[in-house]
């Protein structure tokens, strides 16, 4: 089950339309949609958890926490939603749109998609904008 939970107001509607699209980015990859929890909150929050769960204490969009057992998709995604508002100004997108992106680039990450290479991370690009565009044309 694909779920939202805010810790912070989110200035875009989550639907069952993001829900599907979600899941239809994890079947392209031939796998199951398991139970992935997405919590939207504040740089604090996910400063605080980015420093007890991984030991950086840096600032970050996101935060991926992979539960996958076998070929199904399982996780909790954790994404600032401060981050994702300063990224959308800083590449001149809509907050939305950067959201979307966000959302789709941790969902990639419990398929299985790496970005600490530079080729790994042109692989994510790709396969972001694959997503972005399979939920526009929804």
């Amino acid at each position: 089950m694909i779920s939202f939970d805010f810790q912070t107001p989110c200035d875009v509607l989550l639907t069952l339309k993001h829900k599907q699209w979600l899941k239809s980015i994890v079947r392209k990859e031939q796998l199951v949609p398991g139970d992935i929890l997405y919590l939207f909150c504040d740089d604090a929050y996910l400063l605080e958890r980015n420093i007890h769960f991984l030991n950086h204490d840096t600032y970050t969009d996101i935060i991926t926490f992979d539960q996958c057992v076998g070929n199904v998709v399982a996780g909790n995604i954790m994404i600032s939603l401060d981050r994702v508002r300063e990224n959308a100004q800083n590449f001149g997108v809509t907050f939305e749109e950067e959201l979307l992106r966000v959302v789709a680039h941790g969902t990639l990450h419990l398929c299985g998609y790496k970005d600490k290479t530079e080729a790994e991370a042109k692989v994510m690009r790709q396969m972001e904008n694959e997503s972005l565009a399979m939920f526009h044309e929804k």
